[in-house]
C-alpha cells in the first residue's frame, strides 16, 4: 500500500482528502503542521507528499525545498493563489505537481494517481531515437556515438520531447519544463528560438512543427 503524507491545516479539507485517498487505497497520515509533517516523514516511508503553501508555522514551500534537498519523494502543491508566479514557486522549489483551490477531490486524486505509476513504473536510464542517445542519471546527450554538447535549456527540451514521442506538445507544455533556474519567466518565443538551435544540433527532420497546436518528436524512442 502506498503511504501519503497529508499537510493541510483546513481540519474539514484535511479530512475530506484523507477519506477520498483511504477509499482509493492509500495509506494517509493526515498532519497539520510543518513540524508534525517533518517528523513523520523521518519516521515514515512516504511514497507522496501533498502540501499546503500556508501553514501555521512556516510556509509549505520551504517544506518542500527541506524535503527536496534529502529526497526524491514526489510533491502535490495545494495553493489558494492562481498566479502565474506562485505555480511557478513551486516548481521552482521541487514540487512534480500542483492544484489551485477551490479544485475537485477527483481531480487531486487524478493527479496523484499520475505521480503513483511514475514510481510504480520501471524507469530506464537511456533514451535512444534513431543515433541520438540521451542518458537521464548523466543528462549527456551523444548524436553518433560522439558528445553533443547542449544548453541547459535545449537539453530540457529535449528530454521531454524524447520523454513523449509522436506526441503533440504545445509550447504552454514546453514552458513547465524550462522554467529559467533563477525563477525568471521564459516566454514562448524562447522555446522556438530553442528548438530552432536544437534542430541544427540534432537534424532538423527530428521535430516537426505542428502549425497552430505546438511541435512532435516524429522518431520512435527506446526506453
Amino acid at each position: 500500500m502506498r503511504r501519503i503524507l497529508l499537510l493541510e491545516d483546513d481540519i474539514n479539507l484535511n479530512r475530506g482528502i484523507n477519506l477520498c485517498l483511504t477509499k482509493e487505497g492509500y495509506e494517509v497520515m493526515s498532519c497539520f503542521d510543518i513540524a508534525a509533517a517533518k517528523a513523520a516523514f523521518k519516521a515514515l516511508e512516504i511514497d507522496l507528499i501533498i502540501s499546503d503553501i500556508s501553514l501555521p508555522d512556516g510556509s509549505g514551500l520551504d517544506f518542500c525545498q527541506e524535503i527536496r534537498r534529502q529526497s526524491k519523494v514526489m510533491i502535490i502543491m495545494l495553493t489558494s493563489y492562481n498566479q502565474e508566479y506562485d505555480i511557478v514557486a513551486g516548481y521552482e522549489h521541487g514540487a512534480d505537481d500542483y492544484v489551485t483551490k477551490p479544485f475537485s477531490l477527483m481531480v487531486l486524486v487524478s493527479k496523484v494517481n499520475a505521480l503513483i505509476k511514475r514510481i510504480a513504473e520501471p524507469s530506464s536510464d537511456m533514451l535512444i531515437s534513431d543515433d541520438l542517445s540521451l542518458s537521464l542519471s548523466e543528462m549527456k546527450v551523444t548524436l553518433s556515438n560522439e558528445p553533443l554538447p547542449l544548453s541547459k535549456t535545449e537539453l530540457k527540451i529535449l528530454t521531454i520531447f524524447m520523454k513523449n514521442p509522436k506526441q503533440i506538445l504545445s509550447s504552454e507544455q514546453l514552458l513547465e519544463h524550462i522554467w529559467d533556474v533563477k525563477g525568471d519567466y521564459v516566454d514562448s518565443n524562447t522555446v522556438s528560438v530553442n528548438i530552432s538551435r536544437l534542430r541544427q544540433k540534432i537534424g532538423k527532420e527530428k521535430i516537426r512543427t505542428v502549425r497552430g497546436v505546438g511541435y512532435l518528436w516524429v522518431h520512435d524512442v527506446q526506453k
